[in-house]
């Protein structure tokens, strides 16, 4: 049986993933809210569970997504917007991504691809930077610990680009991580860092030309198609490493099902732009990245089968 275990299967362990899930970040620093008792506290969380899990289950009886990336922003909008510290606001952002990476395997969909850290993103303060290098390889680390996410539903980690900007101490700590989930075959999550599609397609092509190279007699270089260069994108390599079983439609894992970008920003910054195939449904929420949760993502999830079930019918 799969470790990528259907929503309904989970009663002893859907109250603490559910209150995860559910989980809102305070929304101004000048709100007050009456402190619950304890009682009253565990029965609000109990039917927050219920509720969750009634919900993810009615979610996976419909068509399910095979690939989903997310362009996580407005980290250091929301942070100033509440007075705290960028670095308190990229924090939160990583609770953000533990919460709806869970929505994601809960619902089996099996590869989650996320914009972590753009290579742009190294011009930006010393401070900032070296911030956002602790909190990955501190937060990102905690996720491929024993009875985490990644072991408990059997996902691995891979990190996509250029890797030998890191520090040294994020490199090997990149090494470890992925060397700690290599065996996991249920589903992939590609923490894209330091990263952009542009970067990603030229090393595409630079394989694919040496492929050329190598053996002209299996490919010649008019031989070349679109799909020899999806192929060999660092994200599809990733995602070629799990069980082709697992997927509806192995041969198009590589291509983004939905792309979301929080933050309002209708743009796709140079990520992933060759995997948006004309199929990839794109959804700019509002919402900033570490306010996203299940509320954001049932309605992008719903709309994606609505248009899955539209196709199935021949009304499209």
């Amino acid at each position: 049986m799969s470790l990528l275990k259907a929503t309904s299967n989970s009663s002893s362990s859907s109250s603490s993933s559910s209150s995860r899930i559910l989980r809102a970040p305070s929304q101004s620093p000048t709100r007050r809210y009456p402190l619950k008792p304890p009682l009253l506290n565990t029965v609000v969380h109990f039917l927050f569970s219920i509720a969750t899990t009634i919900l993810l289950y009615l979610v996976s009886l419909g068509p399910i997504p095979q690939h989903v990336g997310f362009v996580m922003d407005g980290n250091r909008r929301y942070a100033r917007g509440l007075g705290k510290e960028v670095s308190e606001g990229h924090g939160e952002g990583f609770a953000a991504l533990k919460r709806t990476l869970e929505i994601c395997l809960r619902l089996r969909i099996r590869a989650v691809s996320v914009y972590a850290f753009a290579i742009d993103n190294f011009s930006r303060s010393e401070n900032e930077v070296s911030a956002l290098m602790r909190l990955a390889k501190d937060r990102l680390a905690e996720l491929c610990q024993h009875g985490e996410l990644l072991e408990e539903y059997g996902v691995k980690i891979k990190f996509i680009g250029q890797i030998s900007l890191f520090p040294p101490d994020v490199q090997q700590a990149v090494r470890e991580m992925e060397e700690m989930t290599k065996h996991h075959k249920n589903g992939v999550l590609n923490v894209c860092a330091p990263y952009s599609s542009r970067d990603e397609i030229t090393t595409s092509l630079q394989d694919t030309v040496q492929t050329v190279l190598r053996d002209s007699d299996s490919i010649r270089v008019n031989d070349i198609k679109s799909e020899d260069i999806l192929r060999r994108l660092g994200t599809s390599k990733a995602v070629s490493e799990v069980d082709r079983a697992l997927f509806s439609r192995p041969d198009e894992s590589g291509k983004l099902d939905i792309l979301v970008r929080t933050s309002n920003v209708k743009r796709l910054s140079d990520f992933m732009m060759w995997q948006a195939s004309q199929d990839t449904q794109l959804h700019f929420v509002n919402t900033f990245w570490p306010e996203f949760g299940l509320s954001d993502m049932i309605p992008i999830l719903l709309g994606w089968q609505q248009k899955q079930w539209i196709k199935h019918l021949g009304w499209s």
